[in-house]
């Protein structure tokens, strides 16, 4: 009997942070920009983050991945592909369809509002959040406050890049992370 084993890849960090280039002053000045457009354009460094990333979270058995606007759904889809799962898809105020729940955030100057379609995801379903940078961590405490709106159990929050000088991961509690590159300082 022949069967397909998933044994996880050995990271290959040097070959994800070569494909992340900083943009100086962007968007504004003294803000340098992680870009992940090169990884997501190298089919070899973005087939390896969705691969590590999948040998990482099925032992786990999510139901759904939940990926956040806009580069988390880069990621999301094909997460949610090999691992068998739904993706929910987060977004910025007034840009799905249906009925939704809402969860605001702050921002430097002012706040934005996240939202989710209402009943998304159903009481218990084991979610794992995506987004590709953690940085002040508003973003990702916004989208824990929908998926807890529904009752979700958060498994884990991954991302590609964290900005570990901003302290972002402090707003996400006890929720595990699993994010490959961090940043120590800028």
């Amino acid at each position: 009997m022949n069967q397909t084993t998933h044994l996880p890849p050995e990271l290959d960090l040097d070959l994800l942070t070569s494909h992340i280039h900083d943009v100086p002053d962007f968007p504004k000045p003294g803000i340098v920009f992680k870009d992940i457009t090169p990884l997501c354009a190298d089919a070899k460094a973005f087939k390896h983050f969705i691969d590590v990333l999948a040998a990482h979270y099925r032992p786990q058995k999510p139901d759904l991945i939940v990926a956040v606007d806009a580069r988390g759904f880069v990621f999301g889809g094909p997460l949610a592909y090999q691992l068998d799962t739904g993706v929910v898809l987060v977004r910025k105020k007034g840009k799905l369809p249906a009925n939704t729940i809402q969860a605001e955030y702050d921002l430097e100057y002012g706040s934005a509002t996240l939202e989710m379609h209402l009943n998304a995801i159903k009481p218990g379903q084991r979610v794992v959040i995506i987004d590709d940078l953690l940085a002040t961590g508003g973003t990702v405490e916004a989208t824990i406050d929908l998926c807890r709106q529904q009752k979700a159990e958060i498994i884990g929050c991954a991302f590609l890049v964290e900005l570990a000088f901003l302290n972002g991961r402090n707003k996400l509690g006890d929720i595990p992370v699993f994010c490959p590159i961090e940043v120590a300082g800028e």
